[in-house]
């Protein structure tokens, strides 16, 4: 679902967070502390990015109102804006919340049954057999 996509960055797009942080008065940082009063040049504003996920949640739920389960795979900003809403918390502090790379959050709307849980990850490992090329 398109409305299930990362937040956009604008202008930061496809910059580094070091490139980020030497421009004047290290915007990253401000953004990092109030991602709501210091939106990246061109960025998607929190509550948009907020507004359409939901809406694509209630669609989801809407498809599956027998009570089945269902699986959302999303990138760490569409996950911290559900949980801010569902958690009750501002935007403004989503990027205190801990979303790890491949964790779990599960939902039962309204409630967070649980989130960033990572105990499925120990047992993984990764053998490379050929050198990874740059």
């Amino acid at each position: 679902m398109d409305d299930l996509r990362e937040l956009s960055l604008g202008d930061w797009e496809g910059c580094t967070v070091d490139e980020i942080r030497t421009q004047p008065g290290d915007p990253y940082t401000r953004w990092i502390r109030d991602p709501v009063l210091c939106l990246p040049p061109g960025g998607e504003p929190l509550a948009d990015v907020q507004a359409r996920v939901l809406r694509s949640v209630d669609r989801i739920a809407a498809a599956h109102g027998n009570g089945d389960d269902v699986l959302i795979v999303a990138h760490g900003g569409v996950i911290s804006a559900l949980l801010a809403h569902w958690l009750g918390l501002p935007l403004s502090s989503i990027w205190r919340l801990a979303v790890a790379n491949c964790s779990l959050t599960e939902i039962a709307p309204p409630r967070v049954v649980s989130m960033n849980e990572t105990g499925h990850l120990r047992e993984v490992n990764v053998v490379v057999t050929e050198p990874l090329s740059p």
